[in-house]
């Protein structure tokens, strides 16, 4: 009975450890956003006169980063990002699974349809180092 008890205790143990490196490895939308905005020598979370805040701004772009599933937020977003600093706009799309493709090709979809005049980079979760 006592071994059967310990083995329980272990493997509830061994799982709450496994479920503390998940949480650790997880990739928040800052950490796409500082990654890539600092290969692209930009600035990020930069305050703006309406005190709305562009996670990414460049020499010539201002770039809203979402994760896919945002991609329709991201338009409006990234449009009045570029307004405010007198930029261009730009969309970084997270990208986490093969999924996300069907919300980068709406994306896409309505930027050809209506010509807005957005620039779209992707970016995928194996291209940021988790350690």
């Amino acid at each position: 009975m006592k071994s059967i008890l310990i083995l329980c205790l272990s493997l509830l143990l061994l799982s709450a450890c496994d479920k503390d490196e998940k949480k650790k490895t997880k990739l928040h939308e800052a950490d796409y956003q500082n990654y890539w905005c600092e290969q692209q020598d930009g600035e990020t979370e930069q305050v703006l006169s309406d005190r709305t805040r562009c996670d990414c701004i460049t020499d010539s772009h201002a770039i809203e980063v979402d994760f896919a599933k945002k991609w329709a937020e991201a338009i409006g977003q990234s449009i009045h990002y570029a307004r405010l600093t007198d930029k261009k706009a730009g969309i970084l799309l997270i990208m986490k699974s093969k999924k996300d493709q069907k919300h980068y090709k709406k994306l896409m979809d309505n930027i050809e349809f209506y010509q807005l005049p957005i620039q779209v980079w992707t970016i995928h979760k194996d291209e940021l180092s988790t350690e």
